[in-house]
């Protein structure tokens, strides 16, 4: 390690190979915490290589715990976070829109590493028991439409490093790897990314991995369609730039999306915008990320139509209703 750090700190980069392999030895154990920190840090002095990523990526999948749904048409719906701007849990959300309204859900996903609440956070203030029993989590998606896969139980890499990027309590390279590492592996999924070169590793690698994916970045830099500015989305289509004053609503400002100062009161919001109690700019936010997961799944619909089911989902209760037999099935 400490010869690849002198490497590092005179920005060269990793193999394919040497990437995978690195990765393989923090699922083993074999680094210590200064260690894995110093690394973590090299990533934020400059931007991650598409062999870097790849080469993180073969290794976790590798030593997943593998989870199989057949040929179930599912979708997952996450952001890196690392963008600083703690909002709610808005890809969270989306989940169970989606699945309001008849779609089904793998989402991946971890506690907040550099914000006051990630999808694990806001899941487990609502009693939620994380597992790795194949059948609850097959339940959960059949009942439910939405199965949740708390990264740690599924990747040793991802559990061994949780202690050090929690005290580091800034994005890592980590938050670049998890939306890639899917157990379940499925065919669709709505990425959302804090920076456009991410967007184009993405999309590299989901091309090549024929996922069909959308990508998207708001402008001013949340990892979600934030509403806050335009954002751009990438997709098998090509790339596009909206406004939200293209899609028929108002641009926002950032305190409207603003996620509290405790897991509590993130929790509280995601409650209000399942129930239809959020307030306009917190609702229209997550009509518009699901919107996109409803046209990645089917891009026969037009948006109208997407957006029409999302906002449906959340007016018409079953939003609510399937993240209440989630939390059932899931204590």
């Amino acid at each position: 390690m400490k010869d690849l750090l002198y490497r590092m700190f005179e920005h060269g980069n990793l193999s394919r190979e040497e990437a995978r392999d690195i990765m393989l030895n923090i699922a083993d154990g074999k680094y210590n915490d200064s260690e894995l920190a110093a690394f973590m840090t090299v990533f934020l002095m400059r931007s991650i290589t598409t062999d870097e990523l790849s080469g993180f990526r073969d290794a976790i999948l590798e030593r997943r715990l593998p989870i199989d749904f057949g040929d179930i048409e599912a979708i997952d719906i996450v952001g890196t976070g690392g963008d600083g701007k703690n909002t709610f849990n808005i890809s969270t959300a989306s989940c169970f829109v989606v699945a309001g309204a008849g779609r089904k859900v793998v989402k991946h996903g971890n506690y907040g590493a550099s914000s006051v609440s990630g999808a694990s956070n806001v899941l487990e203030h609502h009693g939620v028991k994380f597992t790795a029993d194949t059948d609850k989590l097959a339940k959960s998606l059949e009942e439910s439409g939405v199965c949740y896969l708390h990264a740690p139980f599924f990747s040793p890499a991802l559990k061994s490093v949780a202690p050090v990027r929690k005290s580091l309590g800034v994005r890592t390279f980590f938050n670049m790897v998890g939306p890639l590492v899917n157990p379940v592996r499925p065919r669709h999924q709505l990425l959302g990314v804090y920076n456009l070169k991410l967007m184009r590793l993405y999309s590299y690698i989901a091309q090549n991995e024929d996922i069909a994916c959308t990508v998207v970045h708001s402008l001013d830099g949340y990892d979600e369609i934030s509403l806050t500015s335009p954002f751009k989305v990438s997709g098998k289509d090509g790339e596009r730039i909206y406004s939200p004053e293209d899609l028929g609503w108002p641009t926002v400002s950032q305190i409207d999306l603003w996620g509290g100062n405790t897991i509590a009161e993130a929790a509280k919001i995601f409650d209000n915008v399942l129930s239809g109690k959020g307030s306009m700019a917190q609702e229209n936010c997550v009509v518009a990320n699901s919107a996109f997961a409803l046209l990645t799944l089917e891009p026969e619909l037009s948006f109208a139509q997407a957006r029409n089911l999302a906002e449906e989902s959340i007016r018409s209760g079953a939003a609510i209703d399937k993240f209440n037999k989630f939390c059932e099935i899931n204590r």
